[in-house]
């Protein structure tokens, strides 16, 4: 397990019972014997939108970094995520996205599984590697709008 799975599970258990936690930067990098542009980026790329977090961050003396977990209803989430994919989405965050309405309840498994399926490298192979990523939203985005 590298350093970048430590941080993030240290903030994933320091998130409080409503979706919070406020951070210092600089107490994490101590924490963690590591720099703070390593904190920043486990949190870019492990609380992101697309996972389903909101991140406020306040630099300097008594600066702090605000964690929040955005809960909605699955049909809200499904919503917004129609609505964050725009005209084209890359495949890791895809899968990003598909993850998080998982985890979220707003698709089933089996239905995850298809979606990823659907808007994956292998399905995705006959397309121009300039189009995949404009095909891959279309997909994602039909395939969500169907599941309301």
């Amino acid at each position: 397990m590298g350093i970048s799975d430590v941080i993030a599970g240290f903030i994933n258990e320091t998130l409080r019972e409503d979706g919070t936690a406020e951070l210092q930067r600089s107490e994490l990098a101590n924490r963690f014997n590591c720099v703070p542009s390593q904190i920043n980026y486990v949190i870019s790329t492990r609380f992101s939108p697309e996972r389903g977090y909101i991140v406020e961050s306040r630099r300097g003396g008594g600066g702090y970094i605000r964690i929040r977990r955005v809960r909605m209803d699955p049909k809200q989430l499904v919503m917004h995520t129609v609505n964050a994919i725009g005209d084209a989405v890359d495949a890791n965050t895809a899968t990003a996205l598909i993850s998080n309405l998982l985890a979220g309840g707003a698709v089933s498994e089996q239905e995850a599984r298809l979606m990823l399926a659907a808007t994956g490298g292998a399905a995705l192979r006959p397309v121009e590697p300039v189009q995949r990523d404009t095909v891959r939203a279309a997909i994602l985005k039909q395939m969500l709008v169907n599941t309301l």
